[in-house]
């Protein structure tokens, strides 16, 4: 029997027994954002500086033990934890290991949340997320 490539992907991506594998978690490791400060008042474009403990950065596609990137959430709540991190305006992807950005916001207050992915841009598990913090653009 032929499927086509769209019902397969269907079925491939809606069936629990083909849910990606998700890299465990090293133990103790922590995501957080250095700087702004949670509820600073700044302009834009804000330098967000990001925190890590516990694990290595390392480039997307890279299948280094204990090592991810960093993805940041912009005005927006955790992605499912279980598929790859979605990358829009909402969630910028730093697969090259970048450690810190320059972000231009519109004026207003504005949330911003660090989650870290694996080589394959997936949430590690437990996931590794920082606090969700609030700043205003003035």
């Amino acid at each position: 029997m032929r499927v086509s490539a769209t019902i397969f992907a269907a079925m491939v991506f809606s069936t629990p027994a083909f849910a990606l594998d998700q890299t465990p978690a090293p133990a103790g490791a922590k995501a957080y954002i250095i700087s702004p400060k949670d509820g600073s008042t700044v302009s834009s474009p804000v330098k967000v500086v990001f925190g890590l403990e516990g694990m290595g950065i390392a480039p997307a596609g890279t299948d280094n033990d204990k090592t991810g990137h960093h993805h940041l959430i912009i005005d927006a709540d955790l992605p499912p934890l279980n598929e790859p991190i979605p990358a829009d305006e909402h969630y910028r992807h730093f697969g090259g290991g970048q450690t810190e950005t320059m972000l231009e916001l519109a004026p207003g207050s504005h949330s911003l949340q660090l989650i870290m992915g694996d080589q394959n841009h997936i949430p590690f598990k437990p996931e590794i997320v920082s606090e969700k913090i609030s700043v205003t653009v003035k």
